[in-house]
């Protein structure tokens, strides 16, 4: 009686033709029968190995996106020298790779999956949520340590994530192409954050009296009623 084995080589096999199928015909079109013939397999294999075509498009997800983001994510050193150099590596590494053709087709498939299904959520936790939790970890570090005003994390991390796609992830999941160089807008967003989050910027927003911002916004009066 033969029995088959399962192996790493193969699920890893199965994976990397399954991001191939995803990416070329997207979720709702690709079946197991598609992938277990690209594969030269057969659809029993494929089932052997993962249940449902959901389960193997979170696994195609995770081995798109976790390892090599994993890495990006060591980038962000606590213990660095200079705060803005390493958010600047962390930055190019980080757009690099979030519009990588493979990931970039990962995200387009996993936001159409997620419109009316339950599998969205789970993905988003996954890719995005996972960045932003590392991303608020590491700014709540700096914060502690006065490198970074004491604010939200959370909030910080959303913006700088935001800081960095603008410009580039939209128009890749169209298509479209960057009107933005991204030598100069690695450089501003990371400018921009630290404009904002950092050391003394929260304590001089609260210093100055509100009076004093509401007199800057005023629009001076027409004298020439007065005569």
């Amino acid at each position: 009686m033969h029995v088959r084995v399962k192996t790493e080589d193969r699920r890893q096999a199965i994976i990397e033709t399954a991001i191939e199928v995803f990416r070329d015909v997207g979720f709702e079109r690709a079946s197991m029968t598609t992938i277990s013939r690209r594969l030269g397999g057969s659809k029993g294999t494929l089932y052997g190995y993962f249940r449902s075509k959901a389960e193997l498009f979170e696994a195609a997800m995770k081995a798109a996106v976790e390892t090599p983001g994993d890495r990006i994510m060591e980038l962000l050193d606590p213990e660095a020298d200079d705060l803005r150099s390493c958010l600047e590596r962390f930055a190019k590494a980080y757009l690099g790779f979030i519009l990588e053709k493979n990931v970039l087709a990962i995200t387009r498939t996993a936001v159409a999956e997620g419109f009316d299904s339950s599998l969205g959520p789970h993905l988003f936790e996954q890719g995005p949520q996972r960045a932003l939790a590392t991303l608020a970890k590491f700014f709540a570090e700096q914060m502690e340590r006065g490198r970074l005003c004491k604010s939200s994390a959370v909030v910080a991390s959303i913006h700088f994530k935001g800081l960095i796609e603008a410009g580039f992830l939209e128009e890749a999941l169209y298509g479209a192409k960057s009107q933005v160089d991204r030598r100069q807008a690695i450089p501003s967003a990371v400018d921009i954050f630290l404009r904002a989050y950092g050391p003394g910027t929260q304590e001089q927003l609260i210093a100055e009296p509100a009076s004093s911002k509401t007199e800057r916004r005023q629009v001076p009066a027409d004298r020439s009623r007065e005569r």
